[in-house]
């Protein structure tokens, strides 16, 4: 089976590659690499979507057969699958999840002991035993199986944990879209415990409609809520919990560059492990000015989150995130938790006593146009004729930048350009967009 792993885990069709024998492999092969690595246990947990339970009975039986024992977790939010992992030491951990993609996919995340996603090192001998049949261990070794019922409840104690005990929701009125995914139970209830008047939506899982026209990717319904309901806050969720967008009282959508900006000028200590922010090579250059004249160093890492929890480490720093949503608070998890972030902002935000406008006029964004190309062939980034027009733009480009890079979790190619003014942007990327459709 010459399966890879891409920039957040394996992710795909479920009906063509996410299929209950491939995770049955995947099950089996982890079971082995990981068993070697010292662990003797799994934790698996998984979103809302149809196909989830059948997966989770195949790499449960996979692990069981290389004698890895496995606890259930039941639907529970990714971050808190690295929770558990962390809290349970030497356990690793699995979230059956395809994030922000429609039920028709699914996918797998490892996580280990340290509650972060594991290292291509462990990845590339997960490959390769792939390649290889699948043994059984001696019956006399097998793994054995349980449930563990008290995931979420350990999970919603954690979130409101991150609270400072000075802060209070109970003046609050907070719209919450969880995407119909695996916060729809705890994320309202962490706000409610905390105090806030939470209206929800999105809670209504039925296995197909995770991420359908709502969460972190369709801001726009909570938008419409907020202003609806003169909510303070919309929090928006994706379907697997590690993403989170939010939308202020005024309905303006506040997205992972701004939310790390309001967390950067919220932090008074900016030094040592707070003197430095890790966004992306999609942060926008206007968040990165803004970050610097706050007093902090910045960096770029590789798009995906599992690049910034690394570039992370190895600067030492507590701070980081993508546009998209993945925030990473290292002071509080190890991994990009969509409701420990929305907590985390809007405590900051209650403490300086500022709406998120009055922070945000601090910093500019430049005009930034993304596209998303559907292609059979996501190699089509290094086409000769594709590579040279970009290369071409670039040079007529007096202020931006232009990112063209293929999805690492869809047959996608990303089309990004930032221009100090929007309609050279917009022209373009439309242009660049136009090439690689005619060549798909």
């Amino acid at each position: 089976m010459d399966l890879k792993f891409g920039t957040d885990g394996i992710r795909g069709p479920v009906q063509t590659e996410i299929t209950p024998e491939v995770c049955l492999k995947i099950g089996h092969a982890a079971g082995i690499v990981l068993k070697e690595e010292g662990f003797d246990t799994v934790m698996i947990g998984k979103d809302t979507r149809v196909s989830g339970y059948m997966l989770e009975a195949a790499l449960e039986a996979g692990f069981i057969a290389s004698g890895v024992n496995v606890r259930l977790l039941g639907p529970i939010p990714t971050p808190g699958v690295a929770l558990l992992t962390k809290t349970f030491r030497k356990q690793f951990g699995i979230v059956i999840s395809a994030s922000h993609n429609n039920f028709l996919d699914n996918g797998i995340k490892i996580f280990d002991a340290n509650g972060v996603k594991i290292s291509r090192d462990l990845e590339r001998k997960i490959e390769k035993v792939l390649k290889s049949d699948l043994n059984l261990v001696e019956t006399s070794t097998l793994g054995k199986a349980e449930t563990f019922h008290e995931s979420g409840a350990r999970y919603i104690e954690f979130c409101k944990s991150t609270v400072p005990s000075g802060v209070s929701f109970n003046n609050l009125r907070i719209v919450i879209d969880c995407a119909h995914g695996a916060c729809y139970k705890v994320s309202p209830a962490i706000f409610r415990e905390l105090g806030a008047e939470v209206i929800e939506f999105g809670v209504q899982p039925d296995g197909f409609n995770i991420n359908h026209e709502c969460g972190s990717t369709h801001p726009e319904l909570a938008q419409k809520m907020v202003v609806k309901h003169r909510a303070d806050f919309g929090v928006t969720l994706d379907g697997d919990g590690d993403r989170v967008i939010l939308i202020d009282k005024e309905g303006n959508i506040l997205d992972g560059d701004d939310l790390l900006y309001i967390l950067a000028f919220a932090n008074p200590n900016r030094t040592g492990v707070w003197s430095g922010v890790v966004g992306t090579l999609m942060s926008n250059h206007g968040l990165e000015e803004g970050i610097k004249k706050l007093g902090y160093k910045f960096v770029r890492a590789d798009v995906g989150d599992k690049f910034v929890s690394k570039k992370l480490t190895e600067k030492g720093w507590m701070l980081g995130g993508e546009s998209s949503g993945h925030i990473i608070c290292r002071d509080l998890i190890s991994t990009g938790d969509g409701t420990i972030a929305a907590l985390k902002v809007i405590s900051s935000l209650l403490m300086l006593e500022k709406d998120p406008q009055e922070v945000l006029a601090n910093y500019s964004k430049f005009p930034q146009i993304n596209i998303n190309i559907p292609v059979k062939n996501k190699d089509l980034v290094n086409d000769s004729e594709i590579k040279s027009f970009i290369k071409e733009i670039e040079g007529d480009m007096t202020v931006g930048r232009v990112l063209v890079r293929p999805s690492g979790t869809e047959n996608i190619i990303r089309v990004m350009v930032e221009a100090s003014v929007e309609n050279v942007a917009k022209k373009f990327a439309e242009d660049i967009a136009k090439l690689i459709k005619s060549k798909s």
